[in-house]
């Protein structure tokens, strides 16, 4: 399946010429980072072109989604910027890369962020948008057409979305001289010029258009997620490099679970600020003697750890633990043919052939696995998202995409497992216990068919859209009328199905309430997919996320936002509600738990000194920039 936004836009841009667009625009850019390009053994297979769906671009680069300004506060300087669409440029396969060239580093910015869009919109089926400026009300809000990318926001070891913002900003920093050996001691590292780094804020931002209530820390997982995610995308991002991913399976002879490249993170930007290694890495780690070692599971690190990057780093083992026990089920006959049955292979180089046999089945099943981790989010819980909850949205995703079993999803369950981390409110972990429940009564909620009847023409004239723009209204109109809609009708109906308080009535006199006394809720996002499976299967779906708040009393004398929500996941086919994905508002066990987490995050300096109040309100600014921070600093 081509990008969704960029067959539209090749359509449009070409309408007035008699020569097509090209498919792609090619740019050379790092695999890694600019240290593995002076590494003998890696230099061949870190520098790589990408292939990224055409647009025109202005100079920046600007183009539909993203705009490159590149300004240095610090020094006050403005680079040129990078002119990607120059005949000799084009020619090149973009710009040569160059730690010393400024428009290089926009053109790796770009190059990055528009391959992880990419990665996004064919897995979810629709266009990507970023979270929108919302001046007064959830109604008014605002369609921000780009995220704007600062290479050089920043002189220090550090790089964040900013949600204010609406942009990247990443820094640059003299590396520590405690290990020459790794870095040349006082040399700049440049954080945007790391594909791990620039993939993690970019995931940053999608996740943050899709899911803007998951930035409040309302339980030990919520920033961990956010954290772990964005790490998710980075990693199974470097599947998609083939001369990258040949290079390690003959390294590791095969054994993917062996320490090898793909499982790290930031490996410039590690070694820079004293790390053995990379800063993070899914396999294993190093000790205090520089000696690394694989990760054994310990299910009760979960139960232990709260940092929310260490917290995060067990929700990526255990995916990646999920894609290793996948990967070796899938080239179990490729070894089996290549011993003569016995499974062990002999010493020396493996052959070339077998090589890319196994580069192939480990790229099919990263881009499996990736593309399963992206799709899940559509069925997590709009609010107070937990690791359990994304296992859940895991295994239904996968099972409404692919209904025959295939053995991920039984290794996604047994990863969760080992590393200790359970669904609340589930009796077994079989994958029908995991999978959320299918709404019952379907014909109580027959109303709900003609109020979204609309989204079938919508649907139909989705693939002549000229833009994002005019989706983004189409779908905003779409939340109003249903919160009309929903208004209207007999709101106790739907209180069942949502887990919200709608009806009016003294019920939880807590709830914010319109002048007329009536519960407030809120249309948080509305959106609608159309997605393939593997095997040609297609579903066509509205995903419509909404959320309520209750002001309780916090920890000590403070006040407390409480929310619950729904997702509601409609088939467009049937016009009738499939699943409905709640937390729901009146939940006095969930009510209590936020409580004790606030109050002991309260004592923690992130929390703190970062988000001030125990209110958790939505006035929240810039959630990961001292997070970010933090981890650099500390690690």
């Amino acid at each position: 399946m081509k990008p969704i936004a960029s067959s539209r836009l090749q359509r449009a841009r070409t309408r007035s010429s008699s020569v097509p667009a090209p498919v792609f625009r090619r740019l050379k850019g790092y695999a890694f980072d600019p240290s593995l390009s002076l590494r003998l053994d890696t230099a061949i297979i870190n520098e790589i072109v990408f292939e990224i769906p055409w647009e025109e671009l202005k100079a920046g680069p600007v183009g539909e989604y993203l705009e490159i300004v590149d300004r240095d506060p610090a020094s006050g300087c403005y680079y040129a910027p990078a002119d990607l669409s120059n005949p000799l440029v084009l020619a090149q396969d973009g710009l040569s890369p160059s730690e010393g060239n400024p428009q290089f580093h926009q053109q790796m910015v770009y190059a990055v962020a528009m391959v992880t869009i990419r990665n996004f919109e064919q897995a979810l089926g629709r266009w990507a948008f970023w979270s929108p400026h919302r001046p007064d009300h959830p109604g008014q809000d605002d369609f921000v057409q780009r995220l704007r990318i600062y290479p050089h926001a920043l002189r220090e070891a550090n790089a964040y979305y900013s949600p204010d913002k609406k942009a990247l900003l990443f820094g640059y920093f003299p590396a520590t001289s405690d290990r020459p050996g790794d870095q040349m001691p006082g040399g700049l590292t440049f954080t945007c010029l790391s594909h791990d780094i620039i993939a993690h804020e970019t995931t940053h931002a999608l996740l943050d258009g899709m899911h803007q209530r998951f930035i409040e820390p309302t339980n030990e997982d919520s920033l961990a997620f956010h954290e772990a995610f964005a790490d998710i995308v980075a990693l199974f991002q470097h599947f998609t490099f083939p001369e990258l991913l040949k290079h390690q399976i003959a390294k590791t002879r095969g054994d993917l679970a062996r320490q090898n490249l793909l499982g790290e993170l930031a490996q410039q930007f590690g070694r820079a600020i004293g790390n053995y290694g990379a800063l993070r890495d899914a396999i294993g780690g190093y000790d205090e003697k520089g000696q690394w070692s694989p990760q054994t599971p310990d299910p009760e690190e979960y139960q232990k750890i709260t940092e929310p990057h260490a917290r995060g780093a067990l929700l990526v083992a255990a995916v990646f633990d999920a894609f290793i026990a996948i990967y070796k089920y899938r080239v179990a006959d490729l070894l089996r043919i290549a011993t003569a049955g016995s499974g062990i292979l002999p010493e020396g180089a493996l052959h070339p052939d077998l090589v890319n046999r196994l580069a192939d089945e480990a790229s099919r099943t990263a881009r499996h696995v990736l593309t399963m981790c992206i799709r899940a989010l559509d069925y997590c819980p709009p609010v107070d998202i937990t690791f359990g909850d994304y296992l859940r949205a895991i295994i239904t995703a996968d099972c409404d995409a692919l209904p025959r079993e295939n053995g991920y999803r039984i290794a996604f369950i047994d990863a969760f497992r080992r590393r200790g981390i359970y669904p609340q409110n589930v009796r077994t972990l079989s994958v029908d216990n995991l999978r959320w429940p299918e709404v019952k009564e379907k014909n109580r909620y027959e109303d709900i068919a003609s109020a979204t009847s609309r989204l079938r023409t919508h649907f139909s004239k989705s693939q002549f859209f000229e833009n994002r723009r005019e989706a983004f209204t189409i779908l905003k109109e779409f939340r109003a009328g249903f919160h009309e809609f929903m208004k209207s009708e007999n709101l106790a109906v739907f209180e069942p199905l949502t887990g919200l308080v709608l009806a009016a009535g003294s019920r939880f006199p807590d709830i914010e309430r319109d002048g007329q006394g009536n519960p407030k809720f809120e249309i948080h996002a509305f959106n609608t997919a159309q997605r393939v499976g593997p095997e040609g299967s297609t579903l066509n779906q509205a995903i419509i996320s909404i959320t309520q708040k209750r002001r309780i009393a916090g920890p000590g004398t403070g006040e407390m936002v409480f929310r619950g929500g729904c997702t509601l996941i409609i088939d467009l086919d049937t016009m009738e509600p499939r699943y409905a994905i709640t937390k729901a508002i009146d939940d006095t066990e969930r009510m209590e738990r936020q409580r004790q987490y606030q109050e002991d995050a309260g004592s923690r300096s992130l929390h703190a000194v970062y988000f001030g109040s125990h209110s958790y309100d939505a006035d929240q600014h810039e959630p990961f920039a001292l997070l970010h921070r933090d981890i650099s600093i500390e690690e």
